[in-house]
């Protein structure tokens, strides 16, 4: 069975790391979720989360967790790939990798 973490391993390996706009694209478009209808969800306009998948928005890494949790995927790759997005614009050569610390 692959799991959404499978998913999007697998695109990245096809194409090299995802941003955070290609990454919420592909698992919208995979997912058959419109614009409009994750727009909905998220309580933004088609318009933004298209700037956001194109890659002429950013988003907070509380947006990126709305994101995960309106798309039912792990807030921490959400996050990670916004942090990483930041870090990346802002010149910065490090590599991000996030885990969830137990409750």
């Amino acid at each position: 069975m692959t799991t959404k973490s499978d998913a999007i391993k697998f695109l990245e390996d096809l194409d090299g790391p995802l941003s955070f706009g290609d990454m919420v694209a592909s698992l919208r478009q995979s997912d058959q979720i419109s614009q409009s209808a994750l727009a909905e969800k998220l309580g933004i306009s088609p318009q933004n989360l298209s700037d956001i998948e194109n890659g002429r928005k950013g988003v907070s890494l509380k947006k990126a967790a709305e994101f995960a949790k309106a798309m039912g995927y792990s807030e921490v790759l959400f996050v990670e790939k916004a942090l990483q997005e930041e870090l990346n614009r802002d010149g910065f050569n490090y590599q991000v990798h996030l885990e969830s610390l137990p409750a």
